[in-house]
């Protein structure tokens, strides 16, 4: 039995100022079905969110102008999106990253690089989630 995860109705956003973290991100998830959906920044993902609706947010922090605490807390604000999981990314794995991410709303921290087992990993430990909306 296929479930909608495995067919690749399940988007992902990937906010990323990196082209080399968002098209590995690309890669990974589009080779397991997953539609996914790029931005650059902050302000590029808040823009794309109404048309395309994403399940599931992967998060860098370090971005210009919008960094990736003040976007997540922004989606946590929404009333259409704040019970859509999302995944901080940071080359940085310290406690303090990590609770200042759970206290703007991050429903998880996954440090770059990553591997595509550990990037599809947390997105199936998010799947259920994303799909009870």
């Amino acid at each position: 039995m296929t479930t909608s995860v495995e067919n690749g109705s399940l988007k992902i956003m990937v906010i990323d100022d990196s082209s080399t973290i968002r098209r590995s991100a690309e890669i990974f998830l589009g080779q397991a079905g997953y539609q996914v959906v790029l931005a650059d920044d902050g302000f590029d993902a808040l823009a794309k969110m109404n048309d395309h609706r994403p399940a599931l947010i992967f998060c860098d922090i370090l971005m210009p102008r919008l960094d990736g605490y003040q976007t997540c807390a922004l989606i946590k604000k929404s009333a259409k999106f704040h019970t859509t999981p999302v995944i901080m990314l940071s080359s940085k794995d310290g406690l303090f990253d990590r609770a200042r991410g759970a206290m703007v709303g991050s429903d998880a921290y996954l440090t770059k690089p990553f591997t595509k087992d550990s990037l599809l990993k947390t997105v199936r430990e998010h799947a259920a989630v994303a799909l009870s909306r």
